[in-house]
């Protein structure tokens, strides 16, 4: 995970559409680092001591770690990972990681007259901020999504991301609708929790067997439950990861291959190179040259 923030813009159009996205991002804090980092704006920096109040709603993400979550409403709980924290406007809250464990948070915030309308329906409660939904690969592709439009701000992007706020508030109602945690066996649970962490580790090279360890399962066990879940054995899913989000920064004409295997840690440009052909079926220059001119 590469920390990032986006704090954006917006016009009167993007506020005519009903729901605008004000910041995003995605931070992985270690243990006994500072929480927040001071570089936030003054409007969202918030200390332990004091919390704050934002006149913004936002979903939090929680896919490594914990900590512990107050507002309001419901008092001091303890977060846990694979939770998701909704904040809403006017309500004092405060939330920290555990110094121990550190923790990975995803957030987006957002306002506008569709979120107010489904509020005011009960879909969403302040005395229910704390939903224990799991861990979803749904919802960090929704995220991580949003953030890279908000790397571009192209035309448009505003009502574009905002959808992927409604999907993400869509998961996160049918989740704890499921009520995941009660239902899902030992299996489900383990595998979705892998694909999280290879798909925040995206941009690290990292052995499958730290996953395992992390996972508190035998490698031999998580391999052959992974492949036996979703088809492939995790090393391959993982690169397979990889090879996607690199089909995706090649479209970007400012970046270079050799950035783009620096960028997602493979061994060596010409290793990538190799790799994304077999994959693939073009070179990473014949791919950037085609996605550009569409040849």
């Amino acid at each position: 995970m590469v920390n990032y923030y986006q704090y954006l813009p917006i016009s009167e159009e993007d506020e005519n559409w009903g729901l605008s996205v004000l910041n995003t991002g995605c931070t992985r804090i270690k243990s006994n680092e500072q929480y927040p980092y001071r570089h936030h704006p003054a409007h969202h920096y918030f200390n332990w001591q004091k919390g704050r109040i934002l006149n913004e709603y936002q979903l939090i993400y929680i896919v490594g770690g914990e900590g512990v979550f107050e507002s309001s409403s419901i008092g001091e709980k303890k977060v846990e990972e694979g939770s998701v924290i909704i904040l809403f406007p006017d309500e004092w809250h405060r939330f920290k990681p555990n110094v121990n464990t550190g923790w990975d948070e995803y957030w987006v915030g957002f306002k506008g007259d569709v979120i107010d309308a489904i509020m005011k329906k009960n879909f969403f409660h302040r005395e229910e901020a704390l939903l224990p939904i799991g861990f979803h690969e749904e919802m960090i592709i929704l995220l991580t999504e949003i953030m890279e439009q908000t790397k571009k701000e192209g035309p448009g992007y505003q009502p574009l991301i905002s959808g992927a706020v409604l999907h993400l508030l869509g998961h996160t109602h049918s989740f704890t609708k499921q009520k995941v945690f009660e239902n899902e066996g030992l299996l489900e649970i383990t595998i979705n929790k892998a694909i999280v962490l290879l798909r925040t580790r995206i941009d690290e090279h990292i052995a499958m067997q730290k996953i395992a360890d992390e996972l508190q399962v035998s490698y031999a066990w998580f391999r052959k439950m992974f492949k036996l879940y979703t088809g492939i054995a995790p090393q391959q899913y993982f690169i397979q990861l990889k090879i996607e989000k690199a089909k995706m920064l090649l479209g970007d004409p400012l970046k270079s291959v050799k950035e783009i295997a620096y960028d997602l840690k493979f061994e060596s440009s010409f290793y990538f190179s190799k790799l994304f052909k077999e994959k693939v079926g073009l070179s990473p220059e014949q791919y950037k040259k085609k996605f550009i001119t569409g040849i």
